[in-house]
């Protein structure tokens, strides 16, 4: 295919977005902060759930993981919707839907009513985070302005990661626990609003292909299989009848998928996009380390509250220097990137929270705050903000401008498969280790909490090395051709 450069500078958007660069990436940013920001920010809000809607304890799982399951599952239907049916369209419908079922949701009399509403959330947010990188890439065509505008919105991703536990405490703890799905609407509003007017296509053109709806189905029951399967393991073990059988419809339903995209005329993701090595050493390198923060944020909630007893209000502050380690590694990367290249970037941010992590994991039962968990914590996200980027740049480079959204609902799907899995393996060590340590004698169960975390910390930092010995494959030079990224594809309009 060939493409044609329509603009030279380096913050001008392409005709298919009209409007400020910079109002486009605040859409951007905005919107993944506050898909990201859901998976977690019920967390705090969850006893006053219980007691206000007689939700069972497997209920309040649901609350928490519905949202997870529909917003692995339909990412990759997502990124492929918003490359045929339009970026604007696909937008503004996921955020339409994310914000009607957060208004179901806190309406919610009964616990089904809650639970339902955010499996609904999940596919709004599934439509949202991977348009969100397609209007970037289609928007900022210059390789230093997209590194930079796909830099803030890894900051953007991180911050909603880390600050989902603080917002929920404020909500929780100023208005009551419906505000925590009660707060997306006044947003998704002004969002919907400010998209409507920034994000215009250009002249209407035939859809190039169609939805591949049965690799669709198949790909979407599949990721929901594997993680309902991990989910499943935290209360019922990996050996279980329930885990065993969602583990295989999982591999059958994800086979029958890849066999499928191999003859389907239309497929969800064409074969080719898997020999293409940037894209596959980006998404492999994604699930290894997407479980590092969310396991990093659980570990310390725990500590924070149950071993340094401070308040979920507290403890959700506390963890504040996460959120600014993330910014401002994600600033740094910005500029780093032209200097270092992917591979070094990546690299150097890997290094720097395995050495964070293993600073982290000596947590004492008596220890302070400052030392002991505010400093490792915002070097540890500081390295995760860096390291985020050059996977980003290089899926979306090797994957072609045509297939932004395809590339981003992959390397997204890969980051919510690995934090689930990275999370409920890391999990499992510390829960293990405490139990033992607990059963001995001589340990108090502060210090084998203590001690439970600090091992599946030292495992993160290991991972966190693994990875980035691991990313040597990545390219040395962030090869983004202007001329090939500059025209968006012809079938993106509105």
């Amino acid at each position: 295919m060939t493409a044609h450069v329509e603009h030279t500078d380096d913050h001008a958007p392409d005709a298919v977005l009209r409007g400020r660069p910079g109002v486009i990436l605040l859409i951007a940013c905005a919107a993944q902060f506050i898909c990201v920001l859901d998976v977690s920010i019920v967390n705090v809000a969850l006893p006053s759930m219980r007691e206000s809607l007689g939700l069972s304890p497997a209920g309040l799982q649901w609350v928490v993981n519905g949202y997870a399951l529909t917003f692995a599952g339909f990412l990759l239907l997502g990124g492929r919707a918003a490359d045929l049916l339009g970026t604007r369209r696909v937008f503004l419908a996921g955020l339409t839907l994310f914000a009607a079922a957060s208004l179901a949701g806190g309406l919610a009399v009964e616990g089904w009513h809650l639970v339902a509403a955010r499996f609904v959330q999940g596919l709004g947010g599934a439509l949202l985070v991977p348009t969100t990188l397609t209007v970037l890439t289609t928007t900022f065509t210059r390789p230093r302005a997209r590194a930079r505008a796909l830099a803030v919105l890894t900051a953007a991703a991180g911050a909603g990661g880390a600050l989902g536990g603080v917002f929920g405490g404020l909500l929780t703890g100023l208005l009551g626990w419906r505000w925590v799905l009660f707060v997306n609407v006044p947003l998704g509003t002004v969002l919907s609003l400010a998209a409507a007017g920034a994000l215009h296509g250009t002249a209407r053109s035939v859809l190039r292909g169609r939805l591949d709806l049965l690799g669709s189905l198949m790909v979407t029951l599949g990721t929901s299989a594997l993680v309902a399967a991990i989910v499943m393991s935290e209360g019922h073990g990996w050996t279980s009848v329930y885990t065993l059988l969602l583990l295989g419809a999982a591999a059958l339903l994800l086979t029958g998928f890849l066999l499928w995209e191999r003859r389907a005329n239309h497929p969800l993701v064409p074969p080719a996009v898997f020999r293409v090595r940037p894209v596959m050493t980006a998404n492999t390198l994604a699930l290894l380390t997407s479980g590092v923060m969310p396991a990093t944020m659980f570990f310390l909630s725990l500590h924070l509250q149950y071993v340094l007893d401070m308040t979920p209000l507290r403890a959700g502050v506390a963890m504040l220097p996460g959120a600014v380690g993330v910014a401002l590694g994600a600033a740094a990367a910005s500029r780093l990137i032209a200097v270092l290249g992917p591979r070094l970037l990546f690299l150097t941010g890997s290094l720097l929270t395995a050495v964070a992590l293993a600073w982290l994991s000596g947590l004492p039962p008596d220890g302070g705050y400052a030392g002991h968990v505010a400093a490792p914590l915002f070097l540890s996200m500081a390295g995760l903000g860096m390291a985020g980027l050059p996977l980003t740049l290089t899926a979306v480079a090797g994957a072609g401008p045509d297939r932004a959204g395809l590339a981003s609902g992959l390397l997204n799907t890969s980051k919510q498969l690995g934090g689930a899995v990275g999370l409920a393996a890391l999990v499992t060590l510390a829960t293990t280790r405490t139990a033992a340590l607990t059963a001995a004698e001589g340990t108090s169960a502060d210090a084998a909490t203590a001690q439970g975390f600090g091992l599946a910390l030292q495992v993160a930092a290991g991972v966190l090395l693994l990875a980035g010995v691991c990313g040597l494959a990545l390219p040395r030079v962030a090869r983004v051709d202007p001329a090939s990224a500059a025209t968006p594809p012809p079938h993106d309009a509105a």
